[in-house]
């Protein structure tokens, strides 16, 4: 069968594999549609240094259910359009121990540890396999990366009471968006690009700021008070955005953090002290934050079509991921179509 392959940086291509035959807890998948996210990119460049390489990335998937083997629950049928959960855990570790599986000290996830699913069948264990209802199979390839930015929002603690900072609004950074404006909170969206601040703006925000072309000191005081936000998610990975969150969440804030940084911060760390802060981190989702993607894509009150920047096919990849590797600021989601 048909796979795509990053054999090392800069090198990716359509190679062929058997295809897999399931186990008796497995479930066989119809793989139609699977996303190309930040990680994905920083293993194409060799910038990723969690990769097992080689490697078949991909675990934003959209599938359907081809086959089950024989101890797999009457839940999941034959035809039934899914999701994936891509990580695993040990069951053994601190993490697994306090009932926290997403964060788990030896997760692999799918395209990174392990080979992932951008081929053209996959056979996972059924208890990583979520249904997904009605909702169209291309639009399930979308529901990981908002569920990690739903788990953000779930690890600030957010009500309707808070103001939130979101900044960057990539796929991840759009979904907190989301979540924090379904939860009733007032969202302030950050980022350097003004289209995508567009889309924030229409999928939840109330407030935008261009950390380039503004004050983003002043103009969150203006928008909160005086006080600044009270929780601030951080979903790019820079020095500059985390030691932003820092500065501009208010005192007894909480700040959470989602992106890597690649280098070194250097904090003004009285802040932590005088501000009474809260720092946490958030690392890839829970089921429930799956489920409550699904609940909140069911009610429609969004176009996930608009998050969406290209459908490729697997020939097309590798000139898909040059295009975004040299305008990474302009793209949302690239979908391989298998």
């Amino acid at each position: 069968m048909k796979a795509v392959k990053i054999s090392s940086p800069l090198e990716m291509g359509v190679v062929d594999i058997e295809k897999p035959v399931i186990k008796a807890d497995e479930v066989l998948l119809k793989i139609k549609y699977v996303g190309f996210c930040g990680s994905d990119l920083n293993t194409f460049r060799g910038l990723n240094p969690m990769v097992k390489m080689p490697v078949i990335p991909g675990h934003e998937v959209g599938a359907v259910i081809e086959e089950v083997g024989d101890m797999v629950p009457d839940t999941l049928k034959k035809g039934m359009v899914v999701t994936l959960n891509p990580y695993t855990n040990c069951g053994h570790c601190a993490s697994c121990r306090n009932g926290r599986y997403n964060a788990c000290e030896h997760n692999e996830t799918l395209g990174v540890q392990r080979q992932g699913v951008m081929a053209e069948y996959a056979a996972l264990p059924w208890t990583k396999v979520i249904p997904a209802g009605d909702i169209p199979v291309r639009t399930c390839a979308l529901i990981e990366p908002m569920s990690v930015g739903f788990h953000a929002v779930a690890r600030g603690e957010v009500t309707d009471n808070c103001y939130v900072m979101v900044i960057g609004c990539g796929m991840v950074g759009l979904g907190a968006v989301v979540r924090a404006a379904t939860r009733g909170a007032v969202v302030i969206a950050a980022d350097i690009d003004d289209e995508k601040l567009a889309l924030a703006k229409e999928v939840g925000a109330n407030y935008t700021i261009n950390t380039i072309g503004e004050d983003v000191h002043q103009r969150m005081q203006e928008i909160t008070g005086g006080l600044g936000a009270d929780v601030v998610i951080e979903a790019v990975g820079s020095p500059t955005t985390y030691v932003m969150a820092v500065n501009e969440v208010s005192f007894t804030g909480r700040v959470v953090c989602i992106g890597y940084a690649k280098s070194e911060v250097a904090f003004q760390t009285k802040l932590f002290v005088q501000k009474e802060l809260d720092i946490r981190g958030s690392r890839n989702a829970t089921p429930s934050d799956f489920r409550a993607v699904i609940n909140c894509i069911n009610k429609g009150a969004f176009d996930l079509e608009k998050f969406i920047s290209k459908v490729v096919k697997p020939e097309e990849a590798i000139d898909a991921m040059k295009e975004w590797s040299k305008h990474p600021g302009k793209v949302f989601r690239i979908l391989v179509e298998m």
